[in-house]
C-alpha cells in the first residue's frame, strides 16, 4: 500500500480527483448556476448587487484554482491558496448564510477530509515527479 501512494500515478489521480471539485464547482455550480444555492449564498453574504458577478468571478477563480492543480507546478503553495479559500468560504457561509446551508457540521467535515487530500497531494510527491 505504502508504494501506491507514493507513486507518479496515484499523484495524477489526485491531481485529477482535487482540481476536478474544483473546476465542477467553478463552472456546474456557480457559473452555469447547476446549484443556485450557491448564488444565494454569495448574495446573502455580498448583497443582491454583488451577486451575478460576484457568482460568476468566485467560479471563474474556482475553475483557475483547479487548472493550477492539474498543472502540479508548486502545490504547496496551491494547497494554501486552497486551505484559505475553503475556511473563508466556510466560515462566512456559516456566520451569514447557515440556513443556506445543507450541513454546516457535514460542510466542515467534507471539507477538512478535502483538505487531507490537497495537504498529502501537496506535501507527499513521488520521487520521479520534478513539478514540485
Amino acid at each position: 500500500m505504502k508504494h501506491v501512494l507514493k507513486s507518479k500515478h496515484f499523484h495524477l489521480y489526485l491531481s485529477f480527483i482535487i482540481g476536478s471539485v474544483w473546476i465542477f464547482h467553478g463552472l456546474y455550480s456557480k457559473i452555469s448556476d447547476g446549484i443556485p444555492r450557491h448564488r444565494q449564498i454569495v448574495e446573502r453574504i455580498l448583497g443582491e448587487e454583488m451577486r451575478d458577478v460576484a457568482t460568476l468571478s468566485i467560479g471563474i477563480l474556482e475553475v483557475m484554482l483547479g487548472l493550477w492543480i492539474f498543472s502540479r507546478i508548486w502545490r504547496k503553495c496551491c494547497a494554501l491558496v486552497q486551505t484559505l479559500a475553503l475556511v473563508s468560504m466556510n466560515i462566512l457561509e456559516i456566520r451569514l448564510a447557515k440556513d443556506l446551508l445543507v450541513s454546516a457540521p457535514g460542510m466542515v467535515v467534507l471539507n477538512l477530509a478535502f483538505l487531507s487530500l490537497v495537504w498529502y497531494w501537496a506535501i507527499y510527491q513521488p520521487k520521479s515527479d520534478v513539478t514540485a
